[in-house]
Parts: structure tokens; C-alpha cells; sequence
């Protein structure tokens, strides 16, 4: 073993090539809601399996390859601590993944977005999406992605159009 490596392990982080998704295939996300104060839910995304372990939590299961967006806010007596808006794709068994808290195992990351100004125009920018019609679940990755590099960078995303989600859903069926 390589100092380099023995030093990762020690500090508990696993290289990204080490890290690999249960056989099972799927992605579970562990929701909560105490009223002002902690607040995770779920913006967009399909569960295959719901299930409630009280009245503030429960936990929500994701196939492989779905997509998700997940929000987390938390505040204390002096105001919000805490603001993030991920959008999340469901890693299949074997694929490396990025850790999220609540997130198990964790998932690849298209958009990341802390701070409540950039959490805001990235729930606008889903409700640009959801007004064309179209599911944001079924949005082009790399449209996320894009999203992700504006709005970290200060700037509006281009809008996501009809056109634009055809020529993604092509590219999807041919497997490009």
C-alpha cells in the first residue's frame, strides 16, 4: 500500500475507483421535516419504494439511472444554516458515485447548488423545465450540468427547449 492511499484510508475517504454501488442497484434517500428546523425533501424524481418509519422521516428507494433532485435546509434561532439543491442520477451496480448525506450510497452529482440564492434559481430553473411540460427527470444530464456551471458562475442557464429534449431523447435511444 502507497503512503498516499494508507493516508486516505486513515482520514476515512475511498478513492473514487474503490468506490462502487451495492449489487442491489439502487439508491436510497432518507427524508426528514421537522417543521423550522431540519427539511429534506424530494423536488422531481420517481421512487420504486416508499416507506414511512415515522411522522418525520422516511426513506425513498431509486432504480438505477433515475434521476432525482433532493433539497436540504436546516435552520437554528438566528436564521437558515443551510441550503443545498443536488440533482442526483441513481448509479447502476459496478459505476463510481459521489457520497451525499442521507444519500446511500450516494450517486453521480449533475447539479450541486448551496446558498439560498443559488438554490432559488435552481428551483426556477426546474419550474422553466416543468412548464414546457416535460418531466425534469427526463432532462439531458448534460443540460444539468450546464445549469450547475451558470448558476455557480453567477449567470442564468439557457433555457431548455422541446427541441433541445428530442435530440436528447434520440441520442438516448441510440445509445450515443
Amino acid at each position: 500500500m502507497s503512503g498516499g492511499s494508507g493516508l486516505a484510508a486513515a482520514r476515512g475517504v475511498v478513492p473514487a475507483s474503490v468506490q462502487r454501488c451495492p449489487a442491489t442497484g439502487t439508491t436510497t434517500v432518507e427524508l426528514t421535516w421537522i417543521e423550522q428546523a431540519t427539511e429534506r425533501w424530494i423536488r422531481f424524481g420517481t421512487p420504486i419504494l416508499d416507506q414511512v418509519l415515522d411522522r418525520r422521516r422516511r426513506l425513498l428507494t431509486f432504480a438505477a439511472n433515475s434521476v432525482f433532485a433532493f433539497v436540504r435546509w436546516a435552520s437554528n434561532d438566528y436564521g437558515t444554516v443551510q441550503s443545498r439543491l443536488d440533482i442526483v442520477r441513481a448509479v447502476a451496480p459496478g459505476e463510481g458515485y459521489s457520497t451525499l448525506p442521507c444519500v446511500t450510497p450516494g450517486g453521480e452529482l449533475l447539479l450541486h447548488l448551496g446558498g439560498w440564492p443559488r438554490v432559488r434559481a435552481g428551483l426556477a430553473t426546474i419550474d422553466a423545465v416543468e412548464d414546457l411540460g416535460i418531466d425534469p427527470a427526463a432532462v439531458s444530464h448534460d443540460y444539468w450540468r450546464h445549469a450547475h456551471n451558470r448558476l455557480i458562475a453567477g449567470h442564468r442557464p439557457r433555457a431548455y427547449s422541446r427541441d433541445r429534449h428530442c435530440a436528447w431523447l434520440l441520442r438516448r435511444e441510440l445509445g450515443a
